[in-house]
């Protein structure tokens, strides 16, 4: 059987209010939330974008979702856990706080905001799942204690992985710094000296001191380095670069982790795609990140799979050609969808219905 994914068309003119006014309607002719019911607790996770990025969804739509919870019976929080690179998303405390600048706050989200602290061990869930390179997935016990879950995605592209959605969200998102590192750790950059300038960018941003510069010129150790890709976002000659071979099974890892936190919630979780403001790179990069693709719309379905592959399918059809695979000649984004679907995260095969 298909799976079913809902879309609703949004144009970049069109003003806040009939965005939400659009959004409302998908929810609630969707019924891609109707499995909360009365006093189940909900973690709604988002991205709340990194300092100096604009590309994130905007707190304004997030309230659509949450008030659609909260109308459900659900006792909804906004979550997101933090980041391996140094950043203002690397602990709770600035964390916290760069949300509520971005406008994630109560009075405009209808909801708290809480950011686990990982450092703390009583935060952290070993979940078994037994698959080809994650044994035991480290992820954040919040995700894992909840009655429901709601993961509102922007879709986008990605350096490591082709493109993020749902599926990037939920297993790159809801992992634990310890879980971020295992998908992230076979990633090591390289420099090419003759483009290296010297300007000690890298150095100064890696948080774990892997890169000096020697001879003005970078040099990584590599058993230091953890694979956050910190130095490609303020690199400005594009001196460093990844093994991009190996985002493939950063790929498979990512998945893994998106089936050990949505392996016991697969009839209480919905997934809502903003394939709006789609741009070249994540929501991680504080940086200048250019738009490679027209706003399309927003899309929802209870499986992240047919959520993900309907959105790729939808802003390549809009390109006329696959901008993702334009924006990252390197990476096949696809692979995550089929790996998914071969270990029952979902189904490729779906149904769109228009509204």
């Amino acid at each position: 059987m298909k799976s079913r994914v809902y879309f609703i068309s949004v144009g970049s003119s069109q003003s806040q209010q009939v965005i939400n006014q659009k959004l409302k309607r998908l929810i609630d002719e969707s019924k891609v939330l109707d499995f909360i019911h009365k006093n189940d607790k909900v973690a709604l996770k988002l991205h709340f974008g990194e300092e100096g990025n604009t590309g994130f969804v905007r707190p304004q739509h997030v309230r659509v979702v949450s008030d659609a919870a909260i109308g459900r019976g659900g006792d909804v929080f906004l979550t997101d856990n933090n980041t391996l690179y140094r950043g203002r998303r690397s602990n709770s405390k600035d964390h916290l706080k760069l949300a509520y600048e971005h406008g994630f706050t109560k009075e405009v989200t209808n909801a708290d905001v809480i950011i686990p602290d990982d450092t703390q061990e009583k935060n952290v869930a070993c979940v078994e799942i037994n698959q080809k390179f994650i044994k035991s997935a480290k992820v954040a016990r919040i995700f894992i204690d909840i009655d429901a879950f709601i993961a509102v995605s922007h879709f986008k592209g990605h350096i490591l992985t082709g493109f993020g959605g749902a599926l990037k969200n939920v297993g790159m998102g809801c992992a634990t710094r310890q879980g971020k590192l295992a998908q992230h750790c076979d990633l090591a950059p390289i420099v090419h000296a003759d483009r290296c300038i010297g300007c000690g960018e890298c150095e100064i941003i890696c948080p774990v001191k892997a890169i000096k510069l020697v001879n003005k010129k970078s040099v990584v150790d590599n058993a230091k380095c953890i694979g956050c890709a910190s130095c490609l976002a303020v690199c400005p000659t594009m001196a460093m670069f990844i093994d991009f071979n190996a985002g493939s099974q950063l790929q498979d890892k990512m998945v893994e982790y998106s089936l050990a936190v949505l392996k016991d919630k697969k009839e209480k979780s919905g997934f809502i795609n903003f394939a709006i403001k789609i741009n070249k790179e994540c929501d991680c990069w504080g940086t200048q990140n250019p738009r490679i693709a027209p706003d399309v719309g927003i899309l929802a379905s209870n499986d992240p799979v047919s959520i993900d592959q309907a959105s790729f399918d939808l802003v390549n059809k809009a390109c006329g050609k696959d901008i993702f695979k334009a924006a990252h000649p390197e990476q096949d984004g696809t692979k995550q969808l089929r790996y998914a679907q071969g270990i029952g995260l979902g189904s490729l095969d779906y149904e769109l219905i228009k509204l």
